[in-house]
């Protein structure tokens, strides 16, 4: 083995030809950096993709605060008692053992684009050559008036998944037959977009099949209209008669007010309580994105629509419910697509790989009973500097049973799939 004192070191630094005189261990330290913000659905879908593309020439460290990942696509069937929380939540071993990706479990506090460096909660760096940010969604509490964070412990918004689904199944259980829930839905753009109303169709499942028929679900909603209406409408009626009562802007006129205390819910309309009150607020990019200075007025990230890339800087990649994706929706599957475009482009850069143009998927699936699935979903492509949609397709009303049961078990076959893409 070759030993090297400080001065020898030096010189062969000096001299331009450390990388061919070095011994492995050290070269390994001169491999380009990847570092990726967020495990979830984008995050860990390019940190697998870039280190297992790159067959070990680019070092990829994965950040994220939590060591367990619970997913928010398929949380509504825990809440109607179709799954185990175990069965939505998911480790990072096989990343770290199978594509010895690094992974930090801390939060990243800043992003100093300048020295290309993240910040750790412990005041530790990371740096990186290319950044991808993939931090979910942040709530604004407050743009619904009377909650808070404080608030979201009595009436929880579950949309972050985690202990806040939790807390929302715990006290969906303890609904009892006659008492009434209400859902407070947020504006346009969210996660998700049926995730509220496959919500009330779960929770509308799990009274029903414990006898509460009697119990209503009333959904306070500020938007026109929303995702699979028609689908869903449909299903309340056949599924769920009298259980399901939702109220757009033109009925209920405006949300004033919510008091978790009281089970509250104040409109220009009435003034709705229940024992059990569900609170979606506005959402926008996590906070590090705006930290990363990586957002617009919007509140999420422009990217370039072909890469992926941020507007703002050429070395960070956002993917996921944080950025602006122009016609795909925030979704899990949205974000895994994404993810697997940012990741190629790294690729390419950093080893000098080919490339393909960029194409973009994604099918949102909600379940309204047993067996009853139904799905939208298109394909995308970069048009004009923007995602576009090329193809679409959507469930439709009156569907045979035997298609409704083939598209749930669809489902179940690409949750599988998708959480082994994630994790390996």
């Amino acid at each position: 083995m070759t030993h090297f004192n400080r001065r020898q070191f030096g010189l062969l630094l000096a001299s331009g030809a450390a990388t061919l005189a070095l011994p492995t261990y050290l070269r390994a330290q001169a491999k380009p950096k990847v570092v990726v913000i967020g495990g979830g659905a984008g995050g860990a879908t390019a940190a697998r993709y870039i280190a297992k593309d790159s067959k070990g020439d680019i070092d990829v460290t994965l950040i994220d605060a939590s060591d367990m990942f619970t997913t928010c696509f398929f949380s509504n069937l825990y809440l109607g008692g179709y799954r185990d929380f175990a069965s939505i939540t998911h480790g990072y071993d096989r990343l770290e053992s199978n594509y010895g990706i690094r992974k930090i479990t801390d939060y990243a506090t800043a992003v100093d684009r300048a020295t290309k460096t993240v910040t750790l909660a412990d005041g530790s760096t990371v740096p990186y050559d290319r950044l991808v940010v993939s931090p979910g969604i942040d709530l604004i509490y407050d743009s619904v008036e009377g909650y808070s964070e404080e608030a979201a412990q009595i009436a929880p918004h579950a949309w972050k998944a985690g202990p806040q689904t939790q807390l929302l199944k715990a006290k969906l259980d303890a609904v009892k037959d006659g008492e009434q829930i209400v859902m407070v839905t947020p504006p346009n753009p969210f996660r998700c977009p049926p995730g509220p109303y496959e919500r009330a169709s779960m929770m509308a499942h799990l009274l029903k099949s414990r006898g509460h028929a009697n119990s209503k679900i009333v959904i306070i909603d500020p938007k026109e209209k929303f995702s699979k209406q028609g689908l869903f409408q449909e299903g309340w009626e056949k599924y769920y008669p009298g259980m399901i009562e939702w109220y757009g802007p033109d009925v209920h006129g405006g949300i004033k007010s919510v008091d978790a205390a009281a089970g509250s819910v104040e409109t220009d309309f009435d003034t709705f309580k229940g024992v059990l009150l569900n609170v979606i607020p506005r959402q926008k990019a996590g906070v590090i994105a705006a930290q990363a200075g990586l957002t617009n007025e919007t509140g999420f990230c422009p990217i370039e629509a072909s890469t992926m890339r941020s507007e703002n800087d050429d070395n960070i990649f956002v993917i996921g419910d944080a950025c602006i994706a122009g016609a795909m929706p925030k979704s899990g599957f949205s974000a895994n697509s994404q993810a697997k475009v940012a990741a190629m482009t790294i690729r390419s850069e950093l080893t000098d790989s080919k490339a393909f143009p960029a194409k973009y998927s994604n099918t949102c699936w909600s379940l309204i009973e047993t067996d009853d699935g139904v799905k939208v979903g298109a394909q995308y492509a970069p048009k004009d500097g923007k995602i576009a949609s090329t193809s679409t397709f959507i469930s439709q009303t009156g569907e045979d049973a035997a298609v409704r049961k083939s598209t749930f078990e669809e489902s179940e076959g690409w949750y599988k799939g998708i959480t082994a893409d994630m994790f390996g």
